[in-house]
């Protein structure tokens, strides 16, 4: 166990905690009162990213663990951001995904009806729409994943419907999130992966020099350039859905699902020419096939959780977004330097 900056308040079990977004979540639940209760293995977390609150080093899969936690907290509510995330990762090693993604979920559910759990927080993912037949997606669409990742996320969000449906002190909300991008805008936390697959995490690498060229995956897609759109949100605002949605349930809030997203898409080619904008800075470009499993848009219907919840972005230009993963980087390579 790590100790980060204390807080008294009210505990929340957040499994992933010490991830990109997780770790953003976190920051936000100190800075608001609450006592975050941090279980992470560490896989792809870093210690140093929990800024609040307490840090067990442990897995999801571990139930033991998992209800010790939740007996010795007496916690009430619970965020689940521990997974595997990359698509093409998922293609290729489709059962490593259910396991983690599906099956550890189903694991840590349980545990929490066995405990008193009331409130749950599901980090979940537009890529449980596929490839949809309309664009901008509601929350209403057909759930039909292309890819292993999608996949592993809509049997974790049906299972939480249907205990929710046979539990009725057990609620969920169940967020969506589209292309999580940037970073803490005072750089104290962001993106810090071993091998990074973010489109802008890798084109800002590139220009730092830390990768020769940036690849383009797919440049023959239906759009206007021919390159995939994505529809780009700023992880401080992603955190804030987390806050909303919990208070939305605390309020008696029914068990549903919110697209997490501006609504507005920005392609490939968008995003490389922001990147050298703000960097300024020509990194070297090369144009790669298609990867499996991407499908040409997704951009967020996003009405519902504006209404809903009272969502009020504050950062949707893609300019700031990049501004503040760059301020990131630099910082990142600042401390590397030998």
């Amino acid at each position: 166990m790590n100790n980060t900056k204390s807080t008294s308040g009210e505990p929340i079990l957040v499994t992933g905690g010490a991830g990109y977004i997780g770790s953003h979540l976190v920051r936000d639940l100190g800075e608001k009162g609450y006592r975050p209760i941090v279980l992470d293995n560490l896989s792809s977390g870093k210690p140093e990213a929990v800024l609040y609150g307490e840090l067990v080093r442990g897995d999801v899969a571990d139930t033991e663990m998992v209800g010790s936690l939740l007996r010795r907290h007496a916690i009430r509510s619970v965020m689940h951001f521990a997974a595997f995330i990359q698509v093409g990762e998922s293609v290729a090693l489709p059962l490593k995904y259910y396991e983690n993604n599906s099956f550890n979920c189903l694991r840590l559910v349980k545990a929490c009806l066995e405990n008193g759990v009331e409130n749950f927080i599901f980090s979940s993912t537009a890529a449980v729409y596929g490839m949809p037949g309309r664009v901008p997606v509601d929350e209403k669409a057909p759930l039909l994943p292309v890819n292993p990742y999608g996949g592993s996320k809509l049997v974790s969000e049906m299972l939480l419907r249907d205990a929710a449906a046979a539990n009725p002190g057990f609620r969920y909300v169940a967020l969506r999130y589209f292309n999580a991008a940037g970073a803490d805008r005072q750089a104290r936390i962001g993106q810090d992966y071993r091998q990074p697959t973010h489109l802008l995490t890798r084109a800002l690498k590139t220009a730092l020099g830390q990768f020769s060229r940036l690849e383009v995956f797919g440049t023959d897609y239906p759009t206007p350039d021919g390159t995939a759109i994505r529809d780009y949100i700023h992880v401080d605002d992603l955190a804030s859905t987390h806050l909303l949605a919990l208070d939305f349930l605390k309020s008696g809030g029914e068990s549903r699902a919110f697209n997490c997203g501006y609504g507005i898409g920005h392609s490939v080619f968008d995003v490389v020419a922001a990147a050298k904008r703000v960097t300024g800075i020509d990194f070297p470009v090369v144009h790669a096939d298609r990867r499996p499993g991407d499908p040409p848009a997704l951009v967020a219907e996003s009405g519902m959780i504006r209404r809903e919840l009272g969502w009020a972005p504050k950062v949707p230009q893609l300019d700031e977004i990049v501004a503040s993963a760059w301020a990131w980087e630099k910082k990142l390579a600042a401390a590397r330097k030998p």
